[in-house]
């Protein structure tokens, strides 16, 4: 099998899936990555607005702990957004098609962009409120969409590098943030408005080049049943090569699902064919959560003020970390055709553990020898590395490859709600664990990266190079007595494994 870097430089035979690869990413994953990242630039001058608007209104200023519990609700109410869309995503995909969703959260991020960049001149911090409660929705439907889609448009010897690709733009646009959030640039107090809206310019850029670009040839074929728009978006996307063996399983995955349903998120969670698919899913993807990378880019920060890094520096020397876990997300889309998931999943895990282990011991005994700082300043950097190599891209792949056509928008509708409560839970708690606790926090993502990666070991099939069907029939071992699955695989016919029994 060809690794994905080898595909890359053999000619051009995959140019529409790069292409459509380019603009899913641009409205899809790196707004989310640009939002986590640019909020922070503009804090000291949102709350002076707030307060300066207040006193323009009332003739009297607010107190301190107003302005922090209303520019609190301004970060929150984005977590509050994400998560409505995310919940209402799976529905509304299934009947109205990714692609005409898609287009519709642009417009959503138009309407958020126009409220949050003319907020200042009109006066109005609800403005700003609005505007980001819509971030969220928009957001919330494309970062949902994104995997599902660039995981369904792409052949199975791309399909790990494709859906890698999700985190490489996630990673891009938290650098983008860090770099257009510079004083320099958009962070200045004149122009925080138009950082706030920047990602209005993404989405506009995909409203208008993804109508060039089909529906996922999965999509037309299974749940349309239109074969000639099908074979139509292979050639576009996939060039004039020989698929057939790619175009038999998918039709091998329609004549399967012709005898079951797609489940609402309710019938997922209980039905036995899924149910360690579910574990997994859940498994990696609140590890994605609490693995500690937000605890270490806190920590970024006050290791570099204790290595005696002027002041001035540090917001680049924190910009080196964000470009460190992009470049490590570009590495992981080359690998993880060669590696396999599995492998980068508990690999990338064990290394995270043992990072985690030194800098623990670093941070606690930097008071007592100087060249623990820069320790601990490589120790951070190798973090990120093993992140952005391990887990950031390899969750995405394995949470889309593990479920079928049918059952994959109500289980990313899971994902979602996973992601956007494991933000906000994190946001609250993890303060408070700082503040106890110091570096020994630590040791709590220590323990759950411990008993993720021996799960992720024993538990997970490999998914590289394999169609959903010898996925499913993979899983069906797990979820079924052994009995049962032989039982399963032997009723259907041609070769073609899938279990229907919901």
């Amino acid at each position: 099998m060809q690794s994905s870097a080898e595909i890359l430089q053999s000619g051009t035979q995959y140019r529409g899936l790069f292409q459509m690869i380019l603009v899913l990413g641009i409205g899809g994953s790196f707004p989310y990555g640009f939002h986590i990242s640019a909020i922070n630039y503009p804090s000291l001058y949102i709350k002076t607005f707030i307060n300066e608007t207040w006193i323009e209104r009332h003739g009297s200023p607010l107190s301190q702990e107003t302005i922090l519990l209303m520019w609190s609700f301004i970060v929150s109410i984005y977590g509050l957004g994400g998560l409505l869309g995310s919940v209402c995503c799976g529905y509304l995909t299934t009947k109205y098609r990714k692609k005409k969703c898609q287009m519709f959260t642009n417009l959503i991020m138009l309407v958020a962009a126009l409220f949050m960049a003319f907020s200042k001149m009109a006066k109005s911090f609800e403005m700003i409120f609005l505007g980001r409660l819509l971030c969220g929705i928009g957001i919330g439907f494309s970062f949902n969409i994104h995997p599902q889609y660039v995981g369904e448009i792409s052949p199975k010897k791309l399909r790990g590098f494709t859906n890698a690709t999700v985190a490489v733009f996630l990673t891009l646009g938290k650098v983008s943030g860090q770099v257009i959030g510079l004083r320099e640039m958009l962070g200045s107090e004149s122009l925080w408005p138009l950082l706030l809206a920047f990602t209005g310019f993404t989405a506009m850029i995909q409203l208008v080049t993804l109508p060039c670009f089909p529906d996922s040839p999965p999509y037309l074929l299974i749940q349309k049943g239109n074969e000639e728009a099908f074979k139509k978006a292979i050639k576009q996307l996939w060039g004039d090569g020989d698929h057939q063996a790619e175009i038999e399983d998918i039709k091998k995955e329609k004549a399967a699902m012709a005898s079951s349903k797609g489940l609402r998120v309710l019938e997922v969670l209980k039905t036995q064919s899924l149910r360690w698919q579910l574990y997994v899913m859940i498994t990696v993807m609140t590890t994605l959560q609490l693995c500690g990378i937000n605890a270490i880019y806190f920590y970024s920060f006050e290791v570099f003020r204790t290595a005696k890094f002027e002041e001035a520096l540090i917001p680049y020397l924190s910009l080196g970390v964000g470009i460190c876990e992009c470049i490590s997300s570009i590495l992981c889309s080359s690998l993880i055709e060669r590696f396999g998931r599995k492998v980068l999943l508990w690999g990338g895990y064990a290394m995270m553990v043992l990072v985690l282990a030194l800098l623990t011991l670093t941070l606690s005994l930097q008071h007592r020898f100087f060249w623990m700082h820069h320790f601990s300043v490589i120790l951070i950097f190798l973090f990120v590395l093993f992140y952005g190599i391990g887990p950031s891209g390899a969750t995405i792949a394995v949470m889309v490859e593990i479920f079928s056509q049918a059952f994959r928008p109500s289980a990313f509708v899971i994902v979602g709600c996973i992601n956007w409560m494991g933000l906000f839970l994190l946001g609250m708690i993890f303060p408070i664990f700082v503040e106890y606790l110091g570096p020994f926090c630590f040791l709590i993502f220590m323990g759950i990266l411990a008993v993720s990666g021996v799960f992720i070991y024993l538990f997970l099939p490999e998914t590289k190079g394999k169609s959903i069907m010898e996925i499913t029939l993979a899983f069906d071992k797990l979820n079924y007595s052994k009995k049962e699955a032989f039982s399963t695989e032997d009723s259907i016919p041609n070769g073609t494994v899938f279990c229907t029994r919901l």
